[in-house]
C-alpha cells in the first residue's frame, strides 16, 4: 500500500468513526438531554433567574425617635434612593424587630432621640443600621442607600457651618473636599450580580455538560460491552489515535455550535457584558474545548456505568466556581487548591473568557490562559491515548481467555 493510499484509508476510518459517533450520541436520549437540551436551556434559565441584577425598593423599617425636620429629611433621602423603600414606620425597636423576624422587612434604620440636638451643638450624631445578612444583596442595598444619604446630609451640614464662618463658594468646596473623589466601576458599572457571575457560569455549563455527556457515553459502552471495557479491540482495530481524534472531532463540532449560542448569543439576549470580539472568543474556545474533551475522555475510562460520572463530578461545580477566582480571589487560594485547579480546563477557560468578553481583551491579553489550555490539550491527549490503548489491550486479553476457555470445553 502506497503512502497516499494509507492516508486515504486513515481518513476513511476517521470519517466512519466520526459519523458513527454522531449516531451514538443522537440515539442516546440521556446524552441528547445533556449535550443539547441542557446546553440550550441552562444558560437561558440561569440568565432569566438573575435578569434583575440588583435589588430595587428593598422594604425596610424605620424607627425615628428624634421626630425632627432633620431626621425626616434624612429618611426622605433614604426612601428616594432606588435601592430601598420605607415600608414601615415603627414606634419602637421591638416593633421593628418583629417585622424583621417575620420577613416583612429586610433592614432597620434607627435614628436616636438626640440626633438633631447633637447636630445643633456641632457634635457627631449617629444613625444605627441593622442589615439582613442572610443575603449580601439585602445588606448592600441598605448599606449603600444609607451611606449615600448620610454622606449627602453631612456635606450639606458642613457647608452650612462653613457659610456661617464666612467661607462660601469654591473656598467652602475646597475646605470640604480638598481631594475630590470620583469612583468609576469598570466592566460592571451597575454592579449587577448577573454581570459578575454569569460569564463564569456559562463557561462552567460548557465544561460540565461536555464532561457529563462523554462520561455517559463511556458508561454505556462499558455496559453494552460483554468484556465490560470501554473500547473493543474488534471495533477499533483501525488504530487508537484515529478513534480518539474522530470522537473528539464529533464533540468539537457540536460544541462549537453550542458555544456560540452560550457565549455570544446569550450575553447579547440578556444584556450581559459582551464587549469582546467573537473571533477572539472562538480562538480561545478551540483549546478549551479540546482540553475539556480529552480530559473527559481520560477520566471517563474509570467510570463503570452511566451514572458514576454525574454523581461523582456533580459536586465539583461549586468547587470549580470557587477555584476560578470569581467568587474568591485566586491570590487568597492556598497552594494545594491552586495546583489542584490546574487539572481542570474550566479554570483557565473562565478567566480567559472573562478577560475577552467582559473586559474587552484580546488573544494577547489571555496568553497565559491560552498557553495553559494548549498544554492541557496536549497532556490529556496523551493520557487519553494511554488509557484507550490499555482498554483495547484489556479487551484483547479477555477475548483470548474466552477463546481458550471455549477451546478447552
Amino acid at each position: 500500500m502506497s503512502p497516499l493510499q494509507k492516508w486515504i484509508s486513515i481518513a476513511k476510518d476517521i470519517i466512519a468513526i466520526y459519523r458513527n459517533e454522531f449516531k451514538v450520541v443522537f440515539s442516546d436520549r440521556g446524552v441528547v438531554i445533556i449535550f443539547i437540551i441542557a446546553s440550550l436551556v441552562y444558560p437561558a434559565l440561569y440568565c432569566g433567574l438573575y435578569r434583575n441584577e440588583t435589588l430595587v425598593n428593598t422594604p425596610i423599617a424605620v424607627v425615628d425617635n428624634s421626630a425632627t425636620a432633620q431626621s425626616r429629611k434624612l429618611l426622605r433621602q433614604i426612601d428616594a434612593t432606588p435601592d430601598v423603600a420605607i415600608a414601615m414606620h415603627c414606634t419602637s425597636m421591638d416593633e421593628a424587630q418583629k417585622a424583621f423576624d417575620s420577613r416583612k422587612v429586610h433592614g432597620i434604620v434607627n435614628i436616636p432621640a438626640d440626633f438633631d440636638k447633637k447636630l445643633q451643638k456641632n457634635e457627631q450624631a449617629t444613625v444605627s443600621i441593622y442589615c439582613d445578612m442572610s443575603s449580601f444583596l439585602y445588606y448592600r442595598a441598605l448599606l449603600q442607600a444609607c451611606n449615600y444619604s448620610v454622606l449627602d446630609m453631612g456635606k450639606e451640614i458642613q457647608v452650612q457651618r462653613l457659610n456661617a464662618q464666612g467661607i462660601t463658594g469654591e473656598s467652602a468646596e475646597a475646605v470640604l473636599e480638598p481631594v475630590p473623589f470620583q469612583g468609576i466601576g469598570l466592566y460592571n458599572g451597575g454592579m449587577g450580580f448577573a454581570s459578575f457571575l454569569m460569564p463564569a457560569i456559562l463557561m462552567l455549563i460548557i465544561h460540565q455538560t461536555l464532561f457529563f455527556g462523554i462520561s455517559m457515553l463511556a458508561g454505556t459502552s462499558r455496559e453494552e460491552n460483554r468484556f465490560h471495557v470501554l473500547v473493543s479491540s474488534k471495533l477499533h482495530r483501525g488504530g487508537t489515535l484515529r478513534v480518539i481524534l474522530a470522537k473528539a472531532a464529533c464533540y468539537l463540532t457540536m460544541y462549537l455550535i453550542f458555544s456560540y449560542y452560550i457565549l455570544v448569543l446569550v450575553p447579547q439576549l440578556f444584556n450581559l457584558p459582551h464587549i469582546g470580539l467573537s473571533v477572539d472568543i472562538f480562538k480561545m474556545l478551540i483549546p478549551f474545548l479540546l482540553a475539556t474533551i480529552f480530559f473527559s475522555m481520560t477520566v471517563s475510562v474509570f467510570f463503570p456505568n452511566r451514572e458514576t460520572g454525574m454523581i461523582l463530578f456533580l459536586f465539583f461545580s461549586l468547587i470549580l466556581l470557587f477555584l476560578s477566582g470569581i467568587s474568591w480571589p485566586q491570590s487568597n487560594i492556598n497552594g494545594f487548591w491552586k495546583v489542584f485547579s490546574w487539572m481542570f480546563p474550566a479554570i483557565h477557560g473562565i478567566q480567559a473568557y472573562i478577560k475577552i468578553n467582559t473586559m474587552g481583551g484580546t488573544l494577547h491579553t489571555i496568553r497565559y490562559e491560552y498557553l495553559n489550555l494548549w498544554i492541557q490539550t496536549g497532556i490529556y491527549l496523551m493520557t487519553t491515548v494511554i488509557v484507550y490503548r490499555w482498554q483495547i489491550r484489556k479487551s484483547s486479553d479477555k477475548k483470548s481467555i474466552l477463546n481458550e476457555t471455549s477451546m478447552l470445553k
